[in-house]
């Protein structure tokens, strides 16, 4: 069997499984998996942050509009309903979107049978704006992940379904 080429997290996990070698509650497995997907989450978002240099269109933007594109009726939502989803208070949640709508990238209208209740919606420059980042996106996502097959990302897709399933019962 080929050795193992080591990363920089098996020397974390090495130092830190030390701290505790005579502990039999210590996982060095677990805490190996953990810091890699820290690690991996941690250069997507720095990807991501680099990739927003436009003050014109920030990465809040971005985020803003996917969450609000991906909802479970897509391209509409309530500003609360973006909140939770984008897990931002609602103040913060109504800068973006005063910064948004000035952009012309979304608009807020006010519904007819409940005047309380306002609905945001992407304009077509949203969309646009949103489509072009999402697709750059995914490039730098998949390029973080290209050391995998897809076989194996299939695998460790199921894997990490695994965790979620028990993590959500």
């Amino acid at each position: 069997m080929a050795k193992q080429v080591r990363d920089e997290v098996d020397d974390h996990v090495t130092r830190w499984s030390a701290l505790w070698e005579q502990n039999p509650e210590v996982a060095p497995e677990v805490e190996g998996a953990l810091v890699r997907m820290k690690n991996i989450l941690r250069r997507s978002r720095r990807g991501d942050a680099a990739a927003f240099t436009d003050p014109a269109f920030t990465l809040e933007d971005y985020l803003t509009l996917h969450v609000l594109m991906i909802q479970p009726y897509p391209t509409e939502a309530t500003p609360a309903q973006l909140a939770e989803a984008a897990g931002v208070t609602r103040a913060a949640m109504t800068a973006r979107l005063d910064r948004l709508a000035r952009a012309e990238l979304i608009t807020r209208e006010v519904e007819p049978l409940d005047r309380r209740r306002v609905v945001v919606r992407p304009t077509p420059a949203g969309r646009a704006a949103w489509e072009e980042h999402i697709h750059a996106g995914m490039a730098r996502d998949q390029q973080l992940l290209s050391a995998l097959s897809v076989t194996e990302l299939k695998q460790l897709n199921a894997l990490l379904r695994k965790v979620i399933v028990s993590l959500e019962e």
